[in-house]
């Protein structure tokens, strides 16, 4: 792999291509390309211990390619582009479950509540609107008509279901591609066999394996939140052996880690601090870093000094 040129060298439009070095110099004829829309990326690639610098590419096609960089920060580096080059058709092309349980994640998934529709009250649901803000928000679509398309998918194969005479009659009557409703008044939630999965899910969010790692590094950070988006002091703890990153409410005495995920094929990388970052907000006041998990939940995270940031993705990078 190569320094960037550009996006970086050997990429085009959703594409990677490659060629042949001799001499030092590149063979101006190109020797192949790999189609990157649709694509899956796994990096690191654990399978080779003894190659941790390998990333590995399955095309939509099913075709294998392996690839490997020069350094941890090359391969995260690469492995970030190509996966942003990737997700533009990532709704045609999601797994519906990983989806799902990312939208019903105890943390950072869809706010269930009570609801009031015409003199009804519904309880444990949410809106149409709430859906289609949460799809774009987790990047799993890029516009709110592909999260409605998205959604309305979820909804006709049974795992979302209508609550309330507008969602009801919608479903009736819309297109395929039309029955979810986004809309503030429109009442949806999970099918009954999700919520008794994910209650279960969510009594055991944290297990005793989870925390039960040798504690690496421990500090006080502002994570972005997912919702708000505002930025919040947490004590953050990084565990090996297993490797988890949780973070704590420092004003409560719940001894519970309020959030935290497996480090396992997570990308961590530092963030320019002269302008805005896309997908930052609120009071950004520089040393930012990120935290992609293998799930493609994305964290937001502020340290107090540049040493420090360095310090915490170093710390990170050694667990992944």
């Amino acid at each position: 792999m190569d320094k960037p040129n550009t996006l970086r060298e050997g990429f085009w439009s959703n594409g990677l291509m490659y060629y042949k070095y001799e001499g030092g110099s590149r063979d101006s004829s190109q020797r192949g390309k790999i189609v990157l829309k649709g694509c899956q990326i796994m990096c690191p690639f654990l399978e080779y211990e003894n190659r941790p610098l390998v990333l590995k590419i399955v095309t939509k096609t099913g075709v294998e390619h392996f690839l490997e960089a020069c350094s941890r920060e090359e391969r995260d580096a690469w492995a970030a582009d190509i996966l942003a080059a990737a997700e533009p058709s990532y709704p045609l092309h999601c797994c519906k479950h990983k989806v799902l349980d990312s939208m019903y994640d105890v943390h950072s998934g869809i706010t269930m509540s009570s609801h009031v529709q015409q003199g009804n009250t519904y309880s444990n649901c949410f809106s149409g609107s709430a859906v289609v803000d949460w799809l774009v928000f987790m990047q799993f679509t890029l516009t709110r008509v592909e999260a409605v398309t998205l959604a309305s998918a979820l909804l006709e194969e049974g795992f979302l279901r209508t609550v309330g005479l507008r969602s009801c009659e919608a479903f009736r009557t819309a297109g395929p591609s039309q029955q979810l409703i986004d809309d503030s008044t429109a009442l949806y939630s999970f099918c009954d066999s999700l919520k008794k999965r994910g209650s279960v899910k969510a009594e055991s969010s944290v297990s005793a394996l989870e925390l039960s790692g040798k504690v690496v590094k421990r500090g006080y950070l502002l994570k972005q939140g997912h919702r708000r988006k505002n930025w919040k002091v947490r004590l953050f703890v990084l565990r090996s052996e297993p490797a988890f990153l949780h973070y704590f409410d420092p004003t409560s005495d719940d001894i519970s880690p309020v959030g935290g995920f497996s480090l396992r094929g997570c990308l961590v990388s530092a963030l320019k601090d002269n302008g805005v970052p896309s997908g930052v907000k609120g009071n950004v006041q520089g040393n930012l870093f990120t935290i992609i998990t293998q799930s493609n939940t994305r964290y937001f995270i502020q340290a107090p000094t540049q040493q420090e940031k360095m310090d915490w993705i170093d710390a990170i990078r050694e667990q992944t």
